[in-house]
């Protein structure tokens, strides 16, 4: 079988299993946040934070929610890490910096995952699982619970309420999160991942010293990093150590948990609006965006540049045999195109515009399909605009799902839009001025840059791969892109959940003959056009000085 065949068939195998879950997993998401009822457990849950799930919230006390548990989080996370030296299961390790802390609590606590440490070599058991892979369920939750406070805002009316934060968290995690997480460790184990508690231990040696490995609870870790498109590994290699990836079938799988809640999550939008047909007209934007761009990752890698790719069957300098060109091709694509970041191969190697693909899926905003809520309100807030350019076009008062699109709600989404890659730009920019950290990167030239871009693009849009090309473990790298990964993360969702409060205070809208049928693929297309213009007008000359510039050298 030839390596491209291979490829086109793990991708149909992944188009097929996400679809069979599609309907049930959406259907059932949706009555998890509709159902008035709290379970046993919950109850506990709710007592124990002094929290009433019953009492509704507008969108200011949503947000001091959202604000206030994070920031705790944070707290907690960066002081674990400061006290690890002394606690049990440090597997000897010494506590974190303070510079390292900082960056890697507002990473996991911001669902970024953005690692600038070798994981088996500085962060002991009990870091690992009692803090960096509970926040990959928490801050997963949160965004679910975001996502959710916006279609509500959608689905009500002449209400600002949106929900209560603390129910929509607590069932995310206990309802959704973890039942999902326990039957795909189960998988992963079965594949051949390891699961245990095992201390640091020589298993050879390799020129002239000896390799030395600690275990640890992965597969459980694994799962949770992929569902909740967290992506941050146990192991330096991340998904490329065959301890957390071994075989193609894990491979698939991991790839399989990345996609499957952020795109079911259309039918759950669908569901709690009352019209599938909306939810399906997200899935086909997603869908088209995501197939499109899986497409040209393949065909740049299996691209022949050279006797060297025609011998190998693609370029497959930095990838794993064990998962192939196309493998690593699909894999790239979905952990970018999500808020995930997990590798299986390494993205510096890819070709020119390869790297340039993974780029502009993050500077797309994460949207197809995203990360695990972020993806859906990033999505819905570029419908919002993709109404308002429509409505303009024509001449009427742009309205979706019922409600008018006015100038308080664009105000609104295009700040949101804004945000991130104010965050980007800018910061790349100064850390190309200053002198000191462009010596953290490997590669001069148009590569060199590709790096850093590359590195505040992942931080800003809470995806957390990187090049890997770019020592990032300086006091600059680890102070700024930890900023650049908390406002990325935080204010966005300021905007989300204001935008929200007003739709949810608006009465319905009756739909007229001059109505926009946004559940129409006439809409998907304006929703994909108007999601390409913007990302391409905000980033094209950055990328032209970067991954265009070298791709168009080789």
């Amino acid at each position: 079988m030839s390596p491209v065949l291979a490829g086109v068939l793990q991708l149909l195998a992944l188009i097929a299993a996400l679809a069979l879950v599609y309907r049930p997993l959406g259907d059932y998401m949706a009555r998890v946040y509709s159902s008035p009822k709290h379970l046993r457990a919950e109850k506990w849950i709710y007592r124990a934070i002094g929290a009433d799930p019953a009492t509704e919230m507008r969108w200011p006390a949503y947000l001091r929610g959202v604000l206030a548990f994070s920031v705790i989080s944070v707290l907690f996370l960066y002081l674990l890490q400061r006290v690890q030296g002394g606690l049990p299961g440090s597997l000897g390790f010494a506590s974190i910096d303070p510079d390292q802390a900082f960056n890697t609590a507002a990473s996991f606590v911001s669902n970024t995952n953005w690692q600038s440490y070798y994981g088996e070599q500085a962060m002991g058991h009990v870091v690992q699982t009692g803090g960096l892979a509970v926040q990959n369920f928490l801050s997963a939750a949160v965004g679910m619970a975001v996502a959710v406070a916006l279609v509500r805002g959608f689905a009500r009316s002449r209400t600002g309420e949106l929900g209560n934060f603390w129910s929509d968290l607590v069932r995310g995690t206990v309802r959704i999160l973890l039942p999902v997480s326990v039957i795909g460790a189960i998988v992963l184990v079965a594949c051949g991942a390891i699961q245990n508690f095992a201390g640091i231990h020589e298993v050879g040696q390799f020129m002239g010293g000896a390799q030395q490995w600690n275990g640890g609870a992965v597969a459980s870790q694994e799962v949770i990093k992929e569902l909740g498109t967290n992506g941050g590994g146990y192991f330096n290699a991340n998904s490329a150590h065959p301890f957390e990836n071994p075989n193609p079938v894990s491979n698939l799988f991991e790839i399989f948990l990345i996609l499957l809640i952020p795109f079911a999550m259309t039918r759950t939008f669908g569901r709690m609006v009352g019209s599938l047909r909306q939810g399906y007209a997200i899935l086909v934007a997603m869908g088209a965006i995501w197939l499109g761009f899986t497409a040209l990752m393949m065909w740049t890698e299996f691209h022949h540049g050279g006797p060297a790719f025609d011998i190998a069957g693609g370029a497959l300098e930095g990838k794993e045999t064990r998962f192939g060109v196309g493998g690593s091709s699909v894999f790239a694509v979905a952990t970018t195109l999500t808020s995930t970041g997990a590798v299986n191969s390494f993205l510096s190697s890819f070709t020119g515009y390869g790297g340039g693909i993974a780029l502009l899926g993050m500077q797309l905003g994460e949207i197809a399909p995203g990360g695990v809520g972020s993806g859906l309100y990033g999505m819905l807030i570029m419908a919002v605009i993709a109404v308002f350019i429509a409505g303009l076009m024509v001449g009427r008062t742009p309205e979706y799902l019922g409600k008018k699109i006015g100038s308080r709600q664009i105000e609104f989404a295009a700040s949101y839009i804004l945000i991130t890659p104010a965050l980007v730009l800018c910061f790349t920019a100064v850390a190309m001025a200053l002198p000191t950290p462009g010596n953290s990167m490997t590669n001069s030239g148009p590569h060199g840059f590709s790096e850093i871009l590359y590195a505040y693009t992942s931080g800003a849009n809470n995806n957390g791969s990187a090049f890997a090309g770019l020592n990032a473990d300086t006091q600059w790298f680890n102070t700024t892109i930890g900023l650049a990964m908390l406002l990325g993360r935080f204010v966005p969702m300021v905007f989300v959940l204001a935008l929200a409060g007003s739709l949810a205070e608006q009465s319905p809208v009756p739909r007229t003959a001059g109505t926009l049928r946004t559940e129409k693929p006439l809409f998907s297309g304006v929703l994909v056009g108007t999601i390409l213009i913007v990302a391409g007008l905000t980033y094209f000359p950055a990328l032209a000085l970067g991954p265009l510039a070298e791709g168009l050298a080789s």
